[in-house]
């Protein structure tokens, strides 16, 4: 058996206090390939935790058949700062109490004087570029500057995924059909992933501008090579995604089950793990770039009232929900339509029905790029 769990201590922020990441790891240290798979970043999105627990009794096993190939490492519960972000019983996991951050927006950008950290060192050969790029981002990441428990807590999880070839980011939505993130760069080839897991969409983007942790990996190979140009090659070595297990609803060990179950197929494919993982299943997801996808938002405070659900099918101009009003001195007058532009299926809704001005509602897989008055492809 090759198995180690690591515990890896965070800063204390207050005394008495202590928090830890957990890492199960498989495989020889330096093993290619390696993947690197995380769960819970925003700390209240249960489902990828639960799927992570299962994948990691999969793991196991395989270890104890000596089936693990590659190097894998596994982090249940990458999120122990918001883990513990608990008021009056309502898990409040997305954003950092402290800072206000979203605890998967703003990651340390790892592309920042990278070129300069190469420049001199890179040849005609991909692969021996690709293992000095790994090297500077290795030395990149080890300069961070992580003082208290969130800094700590983003370095020690970039330290253990930045020179991975597969980073997987287990989340969920509100209430949602399963779907996967990913980068142009690296589809049709991620076609595997979304298969396996099942995914009913997959939108593509190279960078949205948010500074997530899974594009923290694929930017810097992404404008490393606009910068040094061809006669460098720097093709990006690694598949990055984020892998949205429907809504926060949906914890039931039998979807846990079969979603980790489509990890550990992915892995086995990829040559992690030994086996056969039988035909790929068919991908019945949408396929769209990101900037097609429409962000719904109301325009102002009350209650939602949806008139159609995950899954259906819309067309631009269809009145997907209303805004009621439960003040207007005429129920008659109290409700606002909220219409959508675009045609494609809802995949996502919002589980807490009081909004308020320009709260998230809604989102559409388009097949349109959309003017998104934020600058931003991903709500907050």
């Amino acid at each position: 058996m090759s198995k180690v769990v690591q515990r890896i201590e965070l800063d204390s922020m207050s005394p008495g206090t202590e928090r830890f990441v957990k890492a199960h790891r498989y495989g020889k240290p330096g093993a290619r390939p390696k993947a690197y798979l995380q769960a819970s970043l925003h700390a209240d999105e249960i489902p990828g935790m639960l799927a992570a627990h299962h994948l990691i009794s999969l793991l196991d096993d395989a270890d104890a058949r000596g089936d693990i190939t590659g190097e894998i490492i596994v982090v249940p519960v990458a999120n122990p700062v918001g883990a513990g972000q608990v008021i009056n019983t309502t898990f409040a996991g997305r954003y950092d109490f402290r800072s206000g951050v979203n605890f998967n927006r703003r990651w340390p950008d790892l592309s920042q004087g990278l070129a300069a950290k190469v420049k001199g060192k890179l040849g005609k050969d991909a692969e021996a570029n690709i293992a000095t790029v790994r090297q500077a981002l290795g030395e990149t990441v080890e300069q961070i500057y992580a003082v208290g428990e969130n800094a700590k807590l983003r370095r020690e999880l970039m330290r253990l995924a930045h020179d991975a070839d597969i980073v997987l980011d287990l989340h969920c939505d509100d209430i949602a059909l399963l779907h996967v993130y990913t980068t142009n760069a690296f589809w049709p080839r991620a076609r595997d992933l979304a298969a396996e897991v099942g995914a009913r969409a997959v939108l593509l983007c190279d960078d949205s501008g948010a500074a997530s942790f899974d594009e923290s990996f694929f930017l810097p190979w992404y404008r490393l090579q606009k910068e040094v140009g061809p006669d460098y090659p720097v093709p990006a070595p690694v598949l990055t995604s984020t892998v949205e297990f429907r809504g926060q609803a949906d914890v039931y060990d039998e979807l846990a089950i079969q979603d980790a179950r489509g990890l550990f197929r992915f892995l086995q494919r990829r040559g992690l793990i030994a086996g056969d993982p039988g035909p790929l299943p068919e991908l019945t997801a949408k396929v769209t770039n990101l900037d097609a996808c429409e962000i719904v938002r109301t325009p102002k405070a009350g209650i939602i009232a949806y008139r159609k659900r995950e899954g259906d099918v819309v067309k631009a101009g269809d009145v997907i929900a209303e805004i009621v009003d439960p003040l207007a001195d005429d129920p008659k007058k109290a409700r606002i339509e909220l219409r959508c532009q675009s045609d494609g299926p809802i995949l996502s809704t919002r589980a807490m029905k009081a909004v308020a001005a320009g709260d998230t509602v809604a989102m559409i897989v388009g097949d349109k790029a959309l003017p998104n008055p934020t600058g931003l492809m991903l709500s907050d």
